[in-house]
């Protein structure tokens, strides 16, 4: 009999939703010419790549010539980052603002500009895991050329004050990025209001296809070319366009947008729940009956309470080994991780949570997971039972 899985690893990637897989499917074998042809059947597939680019535009409150499609979150937050840099140096500006928990996409691109000349400020959040605009004022001097913050935080979940620092950004007349790719699909977002300059995103963290994203860049920034070839995207992003993947990265971003509401409703309260569990296991029966389960000592939550995505939740097991208890948990079915994916199996302990404050050994015993509305409530208790479980065993 095939083993049952409890996913809840839904910020490493998420499976694709019905609607989207749906909405791929003409596109494989029936809608498949290249959209640069000029035949009928290429100008078909051009219609349904400018309508894929409609609908994102209307989701994020853009103009459809903002929105370039990339393979990724990855590489639009390179392209993001280049091309300032390039427009900072034409300047004479060649400084950058960002921070110690972004993903590794920025974090390595800064290190890779720093080695060609470029200074770069990285700010600590604090312990809840925010940023603050007064923290991002302070660190702008007259030769930045980018401020660039994520949106919310692919460990714990925090939501940083993307609107606040934005519109300092403008005032100050620096370009503002930011790495959106936790927040789209599960938090409105509206790119005039939040004063972002540019903006990435990855569809499979929205129940999208593996392998697509965008990079939302303001009509009046001239992007800098990462890949070389042919005219695709206005001549910013060449190769011949991933139709099938650009529809289902539509489809499944206006989906979200659509349910937004009662799926961040039921999430919430599934976080809720699972936070309660975590924080005090009290011995009281789940389903109405009476487990015996000791109270789950030394469980220390990262990040912020209060401003923190639907699904997220990261804490730190005193006394534990993080990957230990993953595997125990791993092989009881439940599907979490120790971090961040693109850091699965580092030696190290999260950048993110020792930006935090935390030791290297509290670092190291922490556990994210990350709901959906696939997820139920019996899930999340089976979830709490088997942490429990694990956690009084590797410290018996």
């Amino acid at each position: 009999m095939e083993k049952q899985f409890i996913y809840a690893d839904n910020a490493a990637t998420t499976k694709m939703s019905d609607v989207a897989v749906r909405a791929m499917l003409p596109y494989l074998q029936e809608i498949y010419a290249n959209a640069s042809s000029v035949h009928l059947l290429g100008q078909r597939s051009a219609a349904a790549l400018f309508s894929a680019r409609q609908q994102v535009a209307q989701v994020l409150n853009c103009a459809p010539k903002e929105v370039f499609f990339t393979s990724g979150g990855s590489e639009a937050d390179n392209q993001a980052l280049i091309s300032a840099a390039a427009l900072g140096k034409k300047q004479g500006k060649c400084h950058i603002v960002s921070t110690a928990m972004e993903h590794h996409a920025i974090l390595h691109t800064l290190e890779a500009l720093e080695a060609q000349g470029f200074t770069v400020t990285l700010l600590r959040p604090q312990a809840d895991g925010i940023v603050t605009a007064t923290q991002v004022a302070e660190a702008i001097t007259d030769t930045t050329c980018l401020i660039s913050v994520m949106y919310a935080n692919n460990e714990t979940g925090a939501i940083q004050p993307i609107r606040e620092i934005g519109a300092l950004c403008r005032k100050r007349g620096v370009l503002f990025h930011t790495d959106a790719v936790q927040a789209a699909g599960h938090l409105t977002i509206n790119v005039q209001r939040d004063n972002i300059d540019m903006l990435s995103l990855s569809a499979h963290k929205f129940h999208g296809p593996k392998g697509i994203g965008l990079l939302f860049a303001k009509s009046n920034i001239q992007l800098t070319s990462l890949i070389r070839g042919g005219g695709q995207e206005r001549g910013k992003r060449a190769g011949t366009e991933n139709l099938p993947s650009i529809i289902g990265l539509a489809t499944a971003l206006k989906d979200a947008q659509e349910h937004m509401q009662q799926n961040t409703a039921y999430i919430t309260g599934l976080r809720d729940a699972l936070r309660n569990g975590l924080d005090k296991i009290d011995g009281a029966g789940f389903n109405g009956r009476y487990v015996n389960l000791k109270k789950l000592a030394g469980a220390v939550f990262n990040g912020s309470r209060e401003h923190c995505l639907p699904g997220t939740v990261n804490y730190s097991f005193q006394g534990v080994n993080g990957e230990t208890l993953l595997s125990l948990l791993s092989n009881e079915g439940i599907c979490c991780s120790s971090g961040s994916a693109c850091s699965a199996g580092s030696l190290e302990p999260s950048h993110v949570l020792l930006a935090l404050g935390l030791s290297h050994e509290t670092a190291k015993s922490a556990l994210r997971f990350s709901l959906c509305e696939y997820n139920t409530m019996d899930e999340v208790q089976t979830i709490i039972t088997k942490v429990t479980e694990a956690v009084n065993r590797l410290r018996r």
